[in-house]
């Protein structure tokens, strides 16, 4: 099922460089970041770099496995800009990259069907509600309910892992926010 949308995807965007979702694809939790960055291109994974290992550091420390919830992005193409000096930098997709998205990730949620989604940052904050004015400061930690594609799905939003290695501060919110996810979890349970 999914690997017919991400044909897909291969078909709109040309084959190069792009970096699909990750896990089980019957995961009861679905965490949904940005877009992928220099390391995942290179190693064709979803958080790879150092937001995933803050990523993972976190999972660890509420008992949570990457094999059992499955990770992708917005976008699954690496939005960079070039410097005057020619260095390439990762820079956040434009609201018209997000746009195009949208029907290739309300597909790829519609296939998981997972319990509860977990936004890491405004991107996929908004792109699940459709809504450019959401702010993760605004709904951390707490779930709400989003309509995609006329189903109704429970929503968690967290600060993007890469948050905290450029704002120590949010470290203590973003753990606060991480077992709040762990207690809520428990009471829906990870699998299907």
């Amino acid at each position: 099922m999914l690997e017919a949308l991400y044909s897909k995807i291969r078909e709109y965007y040309g084959s190069d460089g792009l970096v699909f979702g990750e896990g089980k694809e019957t995961a009861g939790i679905l965490l949904i970041g940005e877009a992928p960055g220099k390391d995942e291109v290179l190693q064709k994974r979803p958080f790879c770099g150092k937001a995933g290992r803050n990523l993972d550091e976190f999972l660890a420390a509420i008992r949570m496995k990457r094999q059992d919830i499955y990770i992708t992005n917005v976008c699954k193409f690496r939005p960079y800009k070039v410097s005057e000096k020619g260095t390439v930098s990762n820079r956040p997709p434009t609201r018209k990259e997000i746009l195009e998205a949208l029907p290739f990730l309300y597909e790829e949620i519609g296939l998981i069907a997972p319990k509860v989604i977990v936004t890491l940052g405004n991107t996929p904050l908004r792109a699940c509600y459709d809504d450019f004015s959401k702010s993760v400061g605004d709904v951390h930690g707490s779930v709400a309910d989003v309509a995609i594609d006329g189903q109704i799905f429970k929503l968690f939003a967290l600060y993007h892992p890469a948050s905290i290695i450029y704002n120590r501060s949010l470290k203590v919110t973003y753990e606060e926010d991480l077992h709040r996810l762990a207690a809520y979890v428990g009471t829906i349970g990870q699998g299907t």
